[in-house]
């Protein structure tokens, strides 16, 4: 195994990229977004050597790392990948500079670039900026905005490769700033309600899961490494107290029901691009956490748990699915939509099978591509409209085919067609579900059936039927994909074709991982029946 600190110059190499971005002269957006997008690139060079590294069937955590930091405290700066932070850390490399090139116009208001009115929003309506989906004032900072994305970056890979429990607890709270930042100074409509919702949230969560680390530092012998935290015996009152603590942080962050509220706000304010990262990396901080520190550290809470997690993963899958059938907003839909699909995932946990684990890991990283997909794509669609209203669209797809056919292949793919990623995952983690817990399986089911409702009925009322004539009058309605928003698309469409049909690259990876989480638990795969066997037999 390689001696290359990985993983902390992973975490570093973004913040430096942020400084120098954000102290490049505003009046040189393009330098800005040029040395964004490099270094970005760069950080996606070096994760693609990470994986490389990587020994399939080797130590559970590899790449460790760790430097003195409060040794008073037992806190130091550890870092340590196993299986299911590997596949996150190339969901975010892959992510970031694709959302760097999606999001090129997204702050150019303030440097004399063309607005979404210049571009055909419609200057005659009296809410143009809400219906843009832009803010109403527009003197923001390009190099700004890209740097705090970089910054973003930096947070999200550190948050995932944070071995020390208090280094962690860091990194969590500290990913809220930036995203703050994007979506109350750069997003649309009620984006200063959103953000400050989403940060109160957030944070709510935060200091749950702050009381259950103090906790859990007293009755761990006072340290944070999460390798000696998960030998410590710990009282059964005690443990539920720690796991309800930490779970409230991540079913808050992820979001599960009934904790979701501010997601459909957010999404609907940021802008694309950190919509895109919001729901599809930062969300899985919620889920990531709950697999490397509450099933883990608190085994026994987390079975004593396990039947209301279920409960609170099939409300979300058939709630929010149905909410979505009813939006009218673009993002909103694509944001509820997500809020269901987490419920596939906190089903696919808590089942307790390695078949259900699986698929739930595999369904954070295809989830990341498909919705970071179609919320690109959306956000492709609301600058040349120039409004989020589905109503306001009808019939695009005469004007864009292109565009109309990304979309719809977006929603397919959100929806788990099979040949897509996301169908593999949803299929493992329903599989997994129905060998141990068959009623679970049945209702979870039905989501597929809404998901197909809310994707095609969002298709079919924004680029089929009859051409809204109003759409003729819109400029930016009358350009399809250009060559960079190609660029952007065509990764992501190649990478959900191919996990679709070949996933086994990334479930080589995860699968030791979720096996050595389902032993710190207990738990084992059920037997087959002697009647199958014997019918298999035959």
């Amino acid at each position: 195994m390689s001696d290359f600190p990985f993983l902390s110059v992973l975490t570093v190499a973004p913040l430096v990229g942020a400084l120098v971005v954000a102290l490049l002269p505003r009046h040189r957006p393009e330098l800005a977004k040029q040395v964004a997008l490099g270094w970005s690139l760069l950080v996606l060079a070096l994760s693609v050597v990470m994986w490389v590294t990587w020994q399939t069937g080797g130590e559970r955590f590899q790449f460790r790392e760790s430097y003195p930091w409060i040794p008073n405290w037992g806190v130091n700066f550890t870092f340590a990948a196993d299986g299911i932070a590997l596949v996150m850390l190339m969901l975010i490399a892959v992510l970031v500079p694709l959302v760097i090139l999606a999001s090129w116009h997204d702050a150019d208001g303030g440097s004399g670039a063309p607005t979404a009115t210049d571009r055909g929003a419609g200057a005659d309506r009296q809410d143009g900026p809400a219906r843009a989906g832009i803010p109403a004032t527009s003197k923001r900072s390009v190099p700004m905005y890209f740097a705090l994305l970089l910054v973003l970056e930096c947070t999200m890979i550190g948050v995932f490769a944070a071995a020390d429990v208090f280094l962690f607890y860091v990194f969590f709270e500290v990913m809220l700033v930036p995203m703050y930042f994007l979506i109350g100074s750069y997003g649309g409509h009620q984006r200063q309600y959103a953000a400050v919702k989403f940060f109160l949230y957030s944070l709510v969560g935060g200091l749950f899961m702050l009381a259950a680390v103090i906790g859990l530092w007293v009755v761990g012998g006072k340290t944070f490494d999460w390798v000696a935290l998960s030998q410590v015996d710990i009282s059964t009152g005690t443990e539920r107290w720690l796991f309800l603590g930490f779970f409230l942080a991540f079913a808050i962050k992820a979001p599960f029901f009934p904790f979701h509220t501010w997601l459909p706000d957010a999404g609907g304010a940021a802008p694309a691009g950190a919509a895109a990262l919001l729901v599809g990396v930062l969300d899985k901080v919620g889920t990531f956490g709950i697999l490397r520190y509450c099933l883990p550290l608190f085994p026994d809470a987390a079975k004593w748990f396990a039947p209301w997690a279920l409960a609170l993963g099939l409300i979300g899958i058939i709630y929010a699915a149905l909410l979505a059938v009813g939006q009218n907003d673009l993002k909103r839909l694509v944001s509820y939509t997500s809020i269901a699909h987490f419920g596939f995932i906190g089903v696919g946990i808590f089942a307790f099978t390695s078949q259900a684990a699986t698929g739930a890991v595999l369904y954070m990283v295809n989830h990341g591509l498909a919705t970071g997909l179609l919320f690109l794509v959306v956000g492709m669609l609301i600058a040349r409209r120039g409004s989020a209203l589905i109503s306001d669209f009808g019939g695009a797809g005469k004007l864009v085919p292109v565009l109309a056919g990304v979309l719809f292949f977006a929603g397919l793919a959100s929806l788990a067609l099979p040949g897509t990623a996301p169908f593999i995952s949803e299929f493992l983690v329903l599989i997994g579900t129905f060998t141990v817990n068959k009623p679970v399986a049945v209702i979870a089911t039905l989501g597929i059936i809404l998901a197909a409702a809310y994707v095609l009925w969002m298709v079919q009322r924004t680029t089929q039927g009859t051409l809204n004539p109003a759409l003729t009058e819109v400029d930016g309605m009358k350009r399809d994909l250009n060559l960079r928003e190609k660029v952007v698309v065509a990764p992501l469409i190649a990478l959900i074709v191919l996990l679709g049909f070949y996933p086994k690259p990334v479930t080589d990876v995860i699968n030791p991982a979720v096996q050595a989480t389902m032993q710190d638990i207990g738990r084992t795969d059920p037997a087959p029946s002697v009647g199958n066997v014997q019918e298999a037999a035959k």
